[in-house]
């Protein structure tokens, strides 16, 4: 069975026009995204990496190549709600409860009342909130605040996550901890998940492949197919296996530095 192309990106550029001159944030990015991966982008700060994932969700738009995503373009994307979109921040709405702020975006695209609460439901389930419906966000903690804006952005249902740094600002205790509730999340949905992260720990222990990305302009210097099980405890983070991985990230992020200079 051949798997299905999600994210298709071809000689993908984007230059953004600034009052100091143009900044060439992306330049001839080829990248294919396949149905059920779970590819993280890493690189130094003002690589791309957000800008990639925006270009994605038709937040920003190329200045060159192609892209597509379900094999048309991300603004017939956007319309067909083919995707949901994990900020760096929550960004809930705190005068919302936590079953309010998964609702919103139900109540715009004009989901029935039953079937919204439906489908709150199911997704506090899968992110473990169970219980927590009628909480305000200020009543939680930052990372069951995360929990619930990944709740928010499953509860449409789409195929395809997108997340930009979404455990960045968390200590690395929770941080681990939402890193083993997305992989499980990952294993019951069988979503495609494009994760952009910092951290070279993150990247290795939650995908199938890893887009090593150089200083703006940026490029892709390496892509790597994870050599790891599915199914990855913690503590895998100590096997040669996973060393070796994290091993080759650095020295494509040492690289493509190198080449930039």
């Amino acid at each position: 069975m051949t798997n299905k192309t999600v994210i298709s990106a071809t000689d993908l550029s984007l230059t953004f026009q600034t009052n100091d001159g143009p900044v060439h944030a992306l330049k001839d990015v080829n990248l294919n995204v396949e149905k059920g991966d779970f590819v993280s982008f890493i690189g130094p700060s003002g690589c791309g990496k957000t800008t990639f994932l925006r270009v994605m969700a038709d937040l920003e738009h190329p200045t060159a190549g192609q892209i597509t995503v379900n094999g048309v373009s991300p603004e017939d994307a956007r319309k067909a709600r083919a995707y949901g979109y994990v900020f760096q921040a929550a960004g809930l709405y705190p005068w919302r409860t936590i079953g309010g702020n998964i609702r919103l975006p139900l109540e715009i695209m004009g989901y029935a009342k039953s079937d919204q609460v439906a489908r709150v439901k199911a997704v506090l389930e899968l992110v473990e909130l169970s219980g927590f419906e009628q909480k305000f966000p200020w009543q939680l903690s930052g990372g069951m605040q995360q929990r619930a804006s990944i709740a928010r952005a499953l509860a449409f249902d789409a195929d395809l996550l997108l997340m930009d740094e979404p455990f960045g600002a968390l200590d690395e205790i929770v941080r681990d901890h939402l890193n083993e509730q997305l992989l499980h999340l990952w294993k019951r949905t069988s979503k495609t998940i494009c994760f952009v992260t910092h951290s070279i720990p993150e990247a290795v222990y939650l995908s199938t492949r890893i887009v090593v990305m150089s200083p703006r302009p940026g490029r892709i210097t390496d892509v790597i197919e994870s050599p790891l099980p599915r199914d990855r405890p913690l503590d895998i983070r100590d096997t040669p296996e996973f060393l070796e991985v994290a091993h080759r990230v650095r020295e494509g992020l040492r690289a493509g530095h190198g080449d930039a200079v």
